[in-house]
């Protein structure tokens, strides 16, 4: 009788145990963040992330992709979102907002410690990577011509760099679309006006143009075997390069940088909003983007950030004094004539 008893009660037991385990595990929700792979997600989920996940008992699982790639999914998805935050370049993430995809970013101290240029649209999204598209160099080969660092983005036309310059393709690359904007506005054009970088680029830095490339994954390769002399590129991706060894040097254009934000947005009519948006307040945290900095080289939106070594924080000088030049597209202007623009480029640049 007591043996029986004693195997009631354990069983007893052993049963409010395995329906609290299971109301726990219930407890604990899932978030979908979409984001570009390689560095980015690395970093997110191997150092970002997790502090959040630990202090609100959630799991974060990051969704890969290029910036067109999340923006396709989010689309797809508009009626019943999968995701519930996304990270995409500033001007995809306008393209994002102008159909309705995002909803605005809750009021929170944390958006006082943003810098201005960072917040887009009414605080619809707000960037956590200050980026900025610039030019840069093989090191090795610069030092061994004896030329000096490049200052500008004509540079790429000098008859030196004849089958030197590697291009992204503007109708692919953010990338390649910043440096064909800026020889724009040098030959006197503008986002709504693009005609003389159409009629000159062909003659001009076109012909130094050893390869236009779709993205920038190659441009270590053709650092490495001596193709590729000067290319368009921002701060971030020429220090993940030096850090992987490859000789490679940041140069400021005296005409300006173009600013290119990783911003985030909280994906609108998504299943657990409240969470989302403690999410996105999160990632615009000092803490979360001082974890990125040391970890990714993602360089903060947030002023109060702080990198972990002198190194890096020589970096972030550095960065915040090239921020002072850098400019600014029209985004609304290049989305309205996107793909007639990347038809002709396609048709008269990369024929």
């Amino acid at each position: 009788m007591i043996d029986q008893r004693l195997t009631k009660t354990t069983a007893l037991a052993l049963l409010a145990f395995v329906v609290q385990q299971n109301a726990a595990s219930a407890e604990t929700k899932t978030l979908y963040i979409g984001m570009n792979g390689g560095n980015f997600e690395r970093a997110y989920t191997e150092h970002v992330l997790p502090p959040f996940e630990k202090a609100n008992d959630v799991k974060v699982v990051v969704v890969p992709g290029t910036s067109a790639d999340i923006l396709a999914k989010a689309t797809a998805a508009k009626d019943n979102p999968q995701m519930h935050v996304m990270l995409l370049d500033d001007g995809v993430m306008v393209r994002a907002i102008g159909g309705g995809l995002c909803q605005k970013i809750a009021a929170d101290p944390v958006l006082d410690q943003i810098q201005p240029a960072a917040r887009l649209k009414d605080d619809m999204a707000i960037g956590v990577d200050m980026g900025m598209t610039g030019l840069a160099y093989n090191k090795k080969l610069f030092d061994e011509k004896g030329w000096p660092a490049p200052t500008s983005w004509m540079d790429m036309a000098d008859p030196k760099f004849e089958n030197a310059v590697v291009f992204q393709s503007a109708s692919a690359s953010s990338f390649g679309l910043h440096a064909f904007l800026m020889f724009n506005r040098i030959q006197g054009g503008s986002e709504t006006n693009v005609e003389p970088g159409f009629e000159k680029f062909s003659d001009t830095i076109g012909k130094n143009v050893i390869e236009f490339i779709p993205s920038s994954a190659k441009i270590s390769e053709m650092v490495q075997t001596g193709e590729a002399a000067i290319f368009p590129l921002t701060p971030t991706a020429v220090n993940n390069l030096k850090d992987k060894g490859i000789p490679v040097e940041y140069a400021q254009p005296k005409e300006g940088s173009v600013v290119l934000a990783v911003t985030e947005c909280v994906i609108a009519n998504n299943s657990e909003p409240e969470l989302s948006q403690k999410l996105a307040h999160y990632l615009l945290s000092a803490e979360a983007q001082s974890l990125a900095l040391d970890n990714g080289n993602i360089i903060p939106s947030n002023v109060n950030a702080k990198a972990g070594t002198d190194a890096a924080n020589a970096k972030l000088s550095t960065f915040k004094t090239n921020m002072e030049t850098a400019k600014v597209l029209d985004w609304d202007a290049i989305n309205q004539n996107r793909q007639e623009w990347n038809k002709r480029w396609n048709r008269m640049i990369e024929r």
